[in-house]
């Protein structure tokens, strides 16, 4: 279910046309989709992801995303929104759980019917920090997303395939110290909201650098 996007199948962040393969990997909704690759740049509108003010942007400097959070809060929670501030998805995290287990619902509620899938850590102790995600269907995804903070690099995989990646940073440990803003290309037919998603995520649980 696609709710008010699909109305507007043909409403793309603005990229650069290149000859590739189209990956297909639909989980948000289909607008989020590409038939090019893109290159979009999250901006902090504040220090830090404690109190999350997030934008993403495309290559003309347009809004395509919105990430917010409270500044103060026991319970770590992000919300996804359209530019026009629209609820897309609630990412929470499940303060129980030593793998940093984080639940991820469509619009803001915590409905269960509304879960759209769960993220985890697959080692609380890890240098190189990899998350897997489980969804609630019982149709196989197999993605993951590996994040090594030496180097402040975030790659997101579908099964072996390359799909996104943190492409550059301003100085060292920008992405996993919440300092700077990021790059993150995205292949054609990707869902960039879902790879956002998970980025933000992987920012979170390795918040304690």
């Amino acid at each position: 279910m696609m709710g008010p996007y699909q109305k507007m199948s043909n409403a793309y962040a603005y990229g650069v046309p290149v000859a590739a393969q189209n990956t297909n990997v639909v989980v948000v909704s289909d607008v989020f989709c590409c038939p090019y690759p893109l290159e979009l740049t999250v901006k902090k509108n504040c220090k830090g992801l404690s109190g999350a003010k997030l934008e993403v942007v495309d290559l003309e400097s347009i809004v395509v995303l919105r990430v917010d959070g409270p500044h103060h809060s026991f319970n770590k929670k992000r919300v996804l929104r359209d530019p026009a501030g629209y609820p897309l998805l609630t990412m929470r995290e499940k303060l129980t759980s030593l793998n940093h287990r984080w639940t991820v619902h469509r619009g803001e509620g915590s409905d269960p019917t509304e879960l759209m899938f769960t993220v985890q850590r697959s080692h609380p102790l890890q240098w190189r920090a990899r998350l897997n995600v489980f969804f609630q269907s019982n149709q196989v995804r197999n993605f993951s997303v590996v994040g090594t903070y030496l180097d402040d690099s975030a790659k997101v995989y579908h099964a072996d395939t390359l799909i996104a990646e943190v492409k550059e940073k301003s100085t060292f440990g920008g992405y996993f110290k919440g300092k700077q803003d990021f790059v993150v290309t995205i292949n054609a037919g990707v869902d960039y909201a879902f790879v956002v998603t998970l980025l933000v995520i992987l920012n979170e649980t390795n918040s304690f650098f």
